[in-house]
């Protein structure tokens, strides 16, 4: 490229790389973004760097590029606090976010601190860009450090607090690395001799179980996966981040495992002899803190971080790999486990006998498990599910049952609000495909804001409210604290009053459903999704209605 200004070269770079949206509050990077106006990237005008983050995020992982937000340097930690659910679920983010002036530094300039620090907790890489002229390698590696061996956030901090740097020039050279423009980057394989004694332990062992994590999602091993299973016989949990890679009513699928189990996946995997896990760090949810399976399992892991391989469980055999091209080097050969399967078989049966009677009922307020289940039985067969932490994590696992081979779910990694913003960035990058997000009253009030944005930037998604006008997952924690005898003040600490989301979702132009009859909800799911709009289904549900806790034997 000739001589240009950092904000077009920026755009060049963006949209070299494939990128198709960008989420931001001004002022920040106002060159660039006007850049783009003759480019195919969509620009997303938040009411806050939190929930561009989480925009970012959403992008990220429904198309595996890596999703692009930016804030001006008073913005820049509320952009850091997003980055959170990003670490933690190691989607390829990058910040773009406004920083310090060498001349300016030290002299309490306004609204200025170092900002710097603060991304360092959330970040697999932080790089100051303090010379216009760094901004091709410093953003060739910020693609390479999001994309490369387990994916992360990345933050570039610019020079000046609305990235200044941007309108600076220099004659700068435009590389484009395509194959750091997704995950996986790279694809290593295991070495022979641990493929052979991977392939012995699981033939000597009687009552295997796969756990499938996270990691082989982003690898994109959803086909190995199943004709791995089927060749050895080997029932499947998926973790929740996984939950979309297995068919539901497969024989050898037992669910989602750990701490927002079914119990009858938590039985199963402590009943094995051996335990494979495919992409997965073994943390403590999927393990419920390490308890599922029992420590003294034998395990074998597939990895592509080597620090992760033994870190919980001390590894029988350690696979350093990527998921995709090691499940294809261990399927083989063909082995039954009649006896295994066929108690699999009656465990899971006998829990789905046990929470049929909640699927089906009719009460209204309506039961939790009966929304999930008219979502499970609607859902478009290439449509994607976003969901937020607790409460809402725990009713998915358990309650949404779908078979299709084309649809995706994506989960908030710890923080509560994620997944309404996520949602509008999923449909950015999957625009032709139907996104539903599935969050309680409590998580929708943190970026409620955001349904605006969703109208004026016309991102039709399908909201669903859990609303049952509380915070009911701490129903029990403030019986603990009050010894099992509550006082009358109690909902001070988590009762919220009674909203009408659905006439909120009105009066910001899209469309809003309330729904209080189990009947009501197919009608609702048809509407909404034919409107082609942002809508917002309000479903009463039961406030004494709990997402079960975990079977520990």
């Amino acid at each position: 490229m000739p001589k240009t200004t950092g904000g077009r070269y920026i755009a060049e770079f963006l949209n070299a790389y494939g990128v198709t949206a960008i989420f931001f509050v001004p002022t920040v990077l106002s060159r660039t973004l006007a850049s783009m106006d003759e480019m195919p990237i969509k620009r997303v005008l938040t009411h806050g760097e939190k929930a561009a983050t989480y925009m970012a995020d959403g992008y990220a992982r429904i198309t595996g590029r890596p999703g692009i937000c930016a804030a001006q340097a008073i913005g820049a930690t509320n952009m850091a606090a997003g980055l959170r659910d990003a670490f933690l679920g190691h989607s390829p983010v990058i910040t773009l976010t406004g920083g310090r002036l060498p001349q300016e530094k030290y002299k309490h300039n306004y609204q200025e601190i170092d900002d710097y620090p603060i991304f360092k907790q959330v970040t697999k890489a932080n790089f100051e860009v303090d010379l216009v002229g760094r901004l091709p390698d410093l953003l060739r590696q910020a693609f390479r450090e999001a994309t490369s061996g387990t994916p992360g956030p990345v933050n570039l901090l610019m020079a000046g607090k609305e990235t200044a740097i941007e309108h600076d020039s220099a004659d700068m050279t435009l590389v484009f690395e395509k194959e750091y423009g997704t995950v996986p980057a790279h694809r290593p394989t295991p070495e022979k001799e641990q493929i052979q004694e991977a392939l012995k332990q699981l033939k000597n062992a009687q009552r295997p179980v796969m756990v499938v994590g996270g990691g082989a999602k982003w690898s994109g091993a959803r086909a190995e996966i199943l004709k791995f299973a089927e060749s050895q016989s080997i029932p499947v949990a998926t973790s929740l981040n996984a939950k979309a890679l297995f068919p539901e009513n497969h024989p050898l699928y037992i669910g989602v495992p750990g701490t927002y189990s079914r119990s009858c996946t938590n039985k199963i995997l402590a009943r094995a002899d051996l335990v494979l896990f495919v992409g997965s760090q073994t943390g403590g949810q999927v393990t419920h803190f390490w308890r599922v399976p029992p420590q003294g399992t034998p395990v074998i892991q597939i990895g592509i971080d080597p620090g992760d391989l033994g870190r919980n469980y001390p590894n029988a055999v350690s696979l350093l790999g990527d998921a995709k091209v090691t499940l294809a080097a261990l399927t083989t050969e063909s082995i039954k486990r009649d006896p295994w399967l066929a108690d699999v078989h009656r465990e899971v049966s006998a829990w789905r006998a046990e929470v049929e009677p909640l699927r089906t009922s009719d009460a209204a307020p309506m039961r939790p498990e009966r929304i999930l289940k008219e979502l499970g039985d609607w859902l478009p067969a290439d449509g994607i599910v976003v969901c937020d932490t607790g409460h809402s994590g725990m009713w998915l696992a358990q309650q949404l049952w779908i078979d299709s081979a084309r649809w995706d779910f994506m989960r908030a990694a710890g923080s509560l609000g994620w997944a309404f913003p996520a949602s509008l960035g999923a449909k950015c990058g999957a625009p032709d495909r139907p996104v539903v997000c599935f969050t309680g009253d409590g998580g929708f009030w943190y970026h409620l804001q955001e349904l605006e944005t969703a109208v004026r930037c016309n991102i039709p998604t399908i909201t669903v409210v859990n609303n049952n006008n509380s915070l009911n997952q701490e129903t029990k924690v403030f019986q603990n604290a009050y010894d099992g005898k509550p006082s009358a003040k109690q909902g001070e600490m988590w009762y919220f009053s009674h909203v009408n989301f659905a006439k909120i979702a009105e009066s910001m132009g899209a469309v809003g459903i309330r729904v209080e009859k189990p009947s009501d909800l197919r009608p609702a799911f048809e509407r909404a999704l034919a409107s082609n709009k942002p809508v917002v289904i309000d479903a009463i549900s039961d406030i004494t209605a709990l997402a079960p806790l975990p079977w520990m034997g």
